[in-house]
């Protein structure tokens, strides 16, 4: 219980003294300083990320990192916690947004982080609202910008895969970008797997070769996400 207070001080002591660097990136934003803006979003969210699972007192092995490719990929990972976001933010250093769910824009401050980052939010309950989030991040990531995105769409809370949500993967076919399966394994053991308190776990996370999505045939294509879905759950 002390690691959940702890981390919750942390998290609200850390939004507060934020707020100064908030309104440097709307400044930064609004004077179409965009390489400057970028940068400095991604340094906060990085150090944000990593400042996180040190509350937790977990440990973390990243390996593959070098098998991303230059420019704009869409990050497909499997989704046990949540704690695989700020794993995300701390651990893989590129630049990217994610695809969130839409009940994320209610939460004060952070909300105002992620939409600045570019992040789409995403209400799975409204087909069209739906559709219109996956045009948006095809946008995002034709204009040479990363994204995040769980698949399952739900945390697993376990060491199991869910099965991919319908459509996911058209981020990466309709834009034309790389596709980076990432496999998160014993993140839910962190928070999940113990009735609401922290306990330090041993998280690791692999990163797997970039599927090349600009050259697939229409049944490669039909085929993508069971495949995605295979290297990821191989590597668990």
């Amino acid at each position: 219980m002390f690691r959940l207070l702890y981390l919750v001080i942390y998290l609200k002591a850390n939004l507060l003294y934020l707020l100064p660097s908030l309104w440097k990136a709307k400044r930064l934003e609004a004077q179409g300083r965009s390489d400057e803006f970028y940068d400095y979003i991604f340094k906060i969210c990085y150090n944000f990320g990593n400042g996180l699972i040190k509350c937790t007192g977990s440990t973390v092995d990243v390996s593959g990192t070098e098998k991303i490719p230059d420019g704009s990929v869409l990050f497909v990972c499997n989704h046990q916690s949540f704690f695989d976001i700020p794993l995300m933010l701390g651990t893989i250093n590129k630049p990217k947004s994610f695809i969130a769910k839409i009940e994320t824009m209610n939460i004060p401050l952070i909300s105002s982080w992620m939409k600045l980052g570019k992040c789409v939010f995403i209400d799975r309950d409204d087909a069209r609202q739906s559709l219109k989030a996956i045009n948006e991040g095809i946008e995002i990531l034709k204009s040479g910008h990363s994204m995040v995105v769980f698949p399952e769409g739900t945390r697993s809370k376990s060491s199991e895969m869910l099965e991919f949500k319908k459509g996911s993967l058209r981020l990466a076919t309709r834009s034309g970008v790389p596709i980076v399966p990432i496999t998160i394994s014993g993140s839910y053991k962190i928070f999940e797997a113990n009735n609401v308190k922290i306990k330090p776990a041993h998280v690791k996370i692999t990163v797997s070769e970039p599927i090349f999505t600009n050259n697939l045939t229409k049944e490669e294509e039909s085929q993508l996400s069971d495949r995605v879905h295979k290297i990821i759950k191989d590597n668990l």
